[in-house]
């Protein structure tokens, strides 16, 4: 049976998800947010998005998709048996899919960055949000979105730590389904 592909992804107000080198925000409140929600999944991202994160994350399997040949995650050192390199989107969506069966999750993580969310977008299932109150400065941005092809399922607006630099809700969707008779 097919593993749900579900994105992840922090939103500006204006649409920015990056810096070109990482996030362009600081949201320990955020970062506790996406373990949750990752934890115990693969995580399908672009070499990009991976180097700015700069390792293996801890409970979960990273496939880093690259068009890099010479790309070798290792050399950061951890757990590189954790990390699998796919040079194709489609070997990519195929390894996460028996990945994720093997460690019995419910769905797959496309966590990044801009150019696996536009290629992607359209496959995935489900998106778990979480919508930044400011509006940055930002090389990155993620792909617009036809609102009408998802159902929000949950939202919720928590009291942000000390240390988050912004206010923010964690939004989940749902691909709506289009039934013919």
């Amino acid at each position: 049976m097919k593993v749900p592909l579900a994105i992840v992804a922090a939103i500006a107000e204006n649409g920015v998800i990056g810096d070109g080198r990482g996030l362009p925000w600081h949201l320990p409140s955020d970062l506790k947010h996406f373990r949750s929600v990752t934890i115990g999944k693969p995580l399908l991202m672009g070499r990009k998005t991976f180097e700015s994160i700069g390792r293996a994350l801890p409970g979960r399997e990273t496939i880093v998709v690259t068009r890099d040949r010479a790309f070798d995650p290792s050399r950061g050192g951890g757990q590189a048996k954790a990390i699998h390199v796919a040079h194709e989107l489609e070997a990519a969506l195929a390894l996460a899919q028996a990945r994720a069966q093997a460690m019995g999750a419910e769905e797959v993580i496309l966590a990044g960055g801009g150019n696996l969310y536009e290629s992607l977008i359209g496959r995935a299932e489900r998106m778990h949000l979480t919508f930044v109150d400011i509006a940055p400065r930002g090389a990155v941005s993620f792909p617009a979105i036809d609102w009408s092809n998802w159902l929000e399922v949950s939202r919720v607006r928590p009291r942000p730590a000390a240390k988050d630099e912004a206010t923010f809700a964690f939004v989940d969707f749902d691909r709506r389904r289009c039934f013919s008779l």
